[in-house]
């Protein structure tokens, strides 16, 4: 799991997909990564979303891949099978996490207390997804670090470039970002891209 926080560190930002169908989820991860966002998520909201994740493996290598809101087993099976490198879902389900855990593919489970941290970590989690995050703040995922200072963290819900450096001040590994990013239209959510990458540039400056 190791390989994949450094990835996951690297993108910093995990771009959230929600699409009416697979060609528009296509559509805005393209946008989105041509705006400088290097990992994308898409959500089982999306109609046929594993259509959408193999196909963006097959034509944007080098980007993180993953699929989210999964929350069954069989959407974890067709996720996996469709090449998705990472799980994400808005709650704690240990069952799911073991069986993520066989596929070898990394999850991260939702939590919001201390407790569904640790408790997802013990299940296996990779990384745990603080959701909502913007209901907390950066102030509460640097409390929740100083006990559990070897989880990390991926904070979920209203990050925007203004308050990423907060964020990852805060302790977090990387961020998630839905609305933020995938909104509009293709050139809308390209720019949106860009002013993140900039964000993330002027942190690391």
């Amino acid at each position: 799991m190791e390989s994949f926080i450094d990835r996951l560190r690297t993108a910093c930002v995990v771009a959230i997909v929600r699409s009416p169908s697979p060609a528009s989820a296509v559509a805005a991860a393209r946008a989105i990564v041509r705006g400088g966002v290097t990992s994308v998520e898409v959500s089982f909201s999306t109609p046929r979303a594993e259509e959408a994740i193999a196909t963006l493996r097959r034509e944007l290598p080098g980007v993180l891949v993953g699929a989210g809101t999964v929350i069954e087993m069989g959407q974890l099976d067709v996720a996996c099978a469709a090449g998705a490198e990472f799980l994400m879902s808005p709650h704690l389900d240990p069952e799911i996490v073991a069986r993520s855990n066989e596929r070898g593919v990394p999850f991260l489970p939702g939590a919001y207390t201390p407790t569904e941290v640790f408790m997802g970590w013990k299940a296996g989690a990779a990384c745990m997804k603080l959701f909502p995050a913007a209901e907390l703040g950066p102030k509460y995922l640097a409390a929740v670090r100083v006990p559990l200072p070897h989880i990390p963290l991926l904070a979920t819900g209203g990050v925007t470039p203004v308050n990423l450096s907060e964020w990852l001040r805060a302790g977090a590994t990387a961020v998630g970002v839905g609305g933020q990013l995938a909104r509009g239209t293709e050139a809308d959510m390209e720019a949106a891209a860009l002013r993140f990458a900039a964000a993330i540039a002027r942190y690391r400056e």
